[in-house]
């Protein structure tokens, strides 16, 4: 799945440590996510929009289960 983390989180002027403290993951973690070799859980995801003040739908794009 596609998302927009790393250009949210560089429009907040914020560093994947700081993003990964703010929700309690691990820098890999964000890594990962930002990879997108890491699909999130709910919670994750609604953390995220959350953290960026923006719907999970602006921070991840499906594209359908062939494009996985």
């Amino acid at each position: 799945m596609k998302n927009n983390i790393k250009k949210l989180r560089a429009q907040h002027h914020m560093t994947q440590d700081q993003l990964a403290e703010l929700l309690a993951v691990s820098r890999q973690t964000i890594i990962s996510l930002e990879k997108e070799k890491y699909n999130p859980s709910i919670i994750l995801a609604f953390k995220l929009a959350s953290v960026f003040n923006c719907q999970i739908e602006d921070i991840f794009i499906y594209e359908g289960e062939n494009n996985e």
